[in-house]
């Protein structure tokens, strides 16, 4: 049986991580966290079944399976970098592009999708599925939703409130933090040992996901009290999905933000609709 490739972004991580010498470099570069980039490295680590750094405290430095790993992860991302760009398409002028990950199309935007395409009936959207800053380099929309820290956006992007993390559960679920499972994302700065250095406690997460989006998703289901930013969840709250489980709201280092190409007026129009049903949404 042919072993299963790594994930590509496990490779992106160390090939940065390489070129940098440096995991918080790496995590600038393709805006993700840092302890995000070390958790991919790890991860190609294990699964390669050789260690490609030396981690030392004043940095980091290539193994010799690491030296020789480099080039030809290089050299492929480039390939693919090429590959990629000989299918991109123009965009026509009647198609709205939108960048956002699956959990913002899903949580924010779907619910009320409607509303819009009934008041711009002649404008056709085409979705496109990110996250991570570094990823919107590679795609061109006209209204972009990344997330990160602001530094890693952008000066350019607004942040989307609110900004926290909450402790969500069904309503049909019965008990509390300390005796329900714990959902947690992870890859991010934030989650539930940030919860309890602030509100107190040792929670322990019991399952992991890698989007807030899958977290709800487990939480809606019953599967337990799923820690997620707070904008994510403001739908499935009024809906009545999802009730709180405490009601603290821990702040967090990351969130959403928008960009929006102001030369294209129905990107404005869009990001003015977006931010209105957002307001609208908060309690």
């Amino acid at each position: 049986m042919v072993k299963a490739l790594p994930p590509l972004a496990w490779f992106r991580a160390f090939e940065a991580a390489a070129r940098h010498l440096s995991f918080t470099a790496a995590a600038e570069e393709i805006g993700m966290t840092q302890s995000g980039v070390s958790q991919h490295v790890r991860s190609l680590e294990t699964s390669l079944g050789v260690a490609l750094f030396i981690r030392r405290a004043r940095g980091l430095s290539l193994t010799d399976d690491g030296r020789k790993l480099l080039p030809q992860v290089g050299s492929a991302l480039e390939t693919l970098t090429a590959a990629a760009s000989a299918f991109e398409t123009v965009p026509t002028d009647n198609i709205l592009t939108i960048a956002s990950s699956v959990s913002v199309a899903q949580w924010i935007i779907s619910p009320h999708l409607s509303d819009f395409t009934q008041s711009h009936p002649n404008i056709r959207m085409r979705f496109l599925s990110t996250i991570w800053p570094d990823d919107f380099h590679t795609v061109r929309a006209d209204v972009e939703i990344p997330f990160g820290s602001q530094k890693q956006v952008g000066r350019d992007a607004v942040m989307l409130e609110p900004n926290a993390l909450m402790a969500l559960k069904s309503p049909t679920l019965s008990g509390s933090i300390e005796t329900l499972p714990l959902i947690e994302s992870v890859g991010t700065s934030d989650g539930w040992k940030t919860w309890g250095e602030v509100v107190g406690g040792n929670p322990k997460p019991e399952i992991f996901v890698d989007t807030y989006g899958a977290a709800l998703n487990l939480a809606v289901h019953g599967n337990g009290v799923a820690l997620v930013s707070k904008i994510l969840a403001q739908h499935a709250l009024k809906a009545g999905q999802l009730e709180l489980a405490h009601k603290a709201a821990v702040p967090c280092k990351e969130g959403y933000y928008l960009r929006v190409n102001e030369a294209k007026p129905k990107a404005k129009h869009f990001g003015d609709w977006l931010l209105g049903k957002i307001e609208g949404s908060n309690p």
